[in-house]
């Protein structure tokens, strides 16, 4: 399964791999960066977390998918944001109409 969702051009560097176990961390050292790159992503991530703010025409639910994408990413590269913090920053990124329910 997992040699059937990587795109074709990389079938061949795999196909070698006879099990799972081995494929999958073959595919987490090809495709899952080195420090550096790991230290970079989540120098730009955390900023974009801290900074989150949301725009008055954008629905309820796509402000906690993109909150909740930038949170995930977070996780992957080992900086974990608690479940209250993540719901203080979620409540504190709504636009001004939802005030009364934020207060609520």
């Amino acid at each position: 399964m997992l040699l059937m969702e990587l795109p074709n051009e990389h079938q061949l560097t795999f196909n070698q791999y006879k099990d799972a176990n081995t494929l999958f961390e073959a595919i987490q050292t090809r495709f899952g960066g080195n420090d550096a790159t790991k230290k970079t992503q989540k120098t730009l991530l955390k900023p974009m977390y801290e900074n989150f703010n949301a725009p008055s025409t954008e629905s309820l639910d796509s402000i906690f998918n993109r909150l909740q994408k930038i949170v995930s990413q977070l996780a992957i590269l080992g900086e974990n944001i608690s479940q209250e913090d993540l719901n203080l920053k979620f409540l504190r990124s709504l636009p001004s109409e939802w005030n009364a329910h934020v207060v609520v």
